[in-house]
């Protein structure tokens, strides 16, 4: 079978991307090749396919941030790898293809006893989580933190995460389903924010004390009512923006409550090598001692990605969807 490519045609909807059989590369100085085994999807894709990120070329763009595979083959001057690694990545662009070229400083080594579906699904996320809640806020325990987009892929590790290191969370996650799986990963308590107010239910939940922190990848619809959920002198994270991008906050937003807020990427901290394989080595012994339990709650063929990008920005999905190449 040749290899091939999900590609995006141009900047639009799920329908714009196409099966594009590729030709097997060969890898360049201090690259692998990776024969790809396992592709997270994530609301990231969703921004590139979308043309809400801007294109870094003008057609035929491969998305997708993170995957997992085996090394293939070997640039020169690559160390440390061996052709049958297994390993797992987030960045850069192309994941959606069933081989790939990528910088061996780059890719992290997947442990015995973690599959490259699990794999896969946690380097975006599972980093994601990581550097949120160890250097946007630096939550501690006996603190009471709120966290929108609960029951989704970030949401569900955040929620253990917190709980293991003594942090009350309150989550946000729209219908009972949703509300019921954040409630199983970690959270205290769980709002729907379909029915109900959240920021007036966190001032009930807290008795008028507001929350420490609140980590937000909804954005446009969610970070209002955030702002009035938050203690005094608290901690605004925005991450995402799967409800759209903030376009009306002013710094006179934060003055009510001395409040602090910060727009971080992923990217910015992992930039360095070194960071990358610590970072992801602490949060895959996470995994290994129990803390966090990350099984990907949707499955689908990688030439299935039209139908998963679909289901995720209708909320159809929970949790981690892997695509199998």
């Amino acid at each position: 079978m040749s290899d091939y490519a999900i590609t995006a045609t141009a900047p639009g909807g799920p329908e714009t991307f196409r099966r594009t059989e590729i030709a097997t590369p060969e890898p360049g100085p201090g690259q692998i090749r990776l024969r790809q085994t396992a592709v997270g999807l994530n609301f990231i894709d969703v921004y590139h396919r979308s043309g809400t990120y801007p294109w870094p070329q003008p057609a035929d763009l491969i998305v997708g941030s993170e995957g997992a595979g085996v090394v293939e083959a070997l640039g020169a001057g690559v160390t440390g790898l061996a052709q049958g690694d297994r390993v797992a990545y987030t960045q850069p662009l192309g994941a959606y293809a069933s081989v790939r070229l990528i910088g061996a400083d780059r890719v992290v080594p997947i442990p015995d006893g973690i599959s490259d579906a699990v794999a896969a699904t946690l380097m975006l996320k599972g980093l994601t989580a990581h550097y949120l809640i160890h250097d946007c806020h630096p939550a501690q325990a006996g603190e009471t933190v709120l966290v929108h987009a609960a029951a989704g892929g970030v949401g569900l590790l955040l929620g253990q995460w917190l709980a293991a290191k003594g942090v009350t969370a309150i989550g946000t996650a729209g219908g009972a389903q949703k509300g019921a799986l954040a409630a199983q990963h970690g959270y205290a308590h769980v709002i729907d924010y379909d029915s109900a107010d959240f920021a007036a239910e966190v001032t009930r939940l807290t008795d008028g004390r507001g929350v420490a922190a609140v980590y937000d990848g909804v954005g446009a619809r969610t970070w209002r009512g955030s702002m009035q959920a938050l203690a005094m002198r608290g901690t605004y994270v925005c991450f995402g923006q799967a409800s759209g991008p903030i376009t009306d906050f002013a710094f006179a937003d934060l003055a009510p409550k001395s409040a602090r807020a910060t727009r971080p990427s992923l990217f910015h901290f992992i930039a360095d090598p070194a960071e990358l394989r610590r970072r992801a080595a602490e949060l895959f012994a996470a995994v290994a001692d129990g803390t966090l339990r990350s099984e990907p709650h949707q499955t689908l063929p990688l030439d299935q990605a039209a139908r998963a990008h679909a289901d995720l920005e209708a909320r159809r999905t929970t949790g981690a969807t892997v695509l199998i190449p």
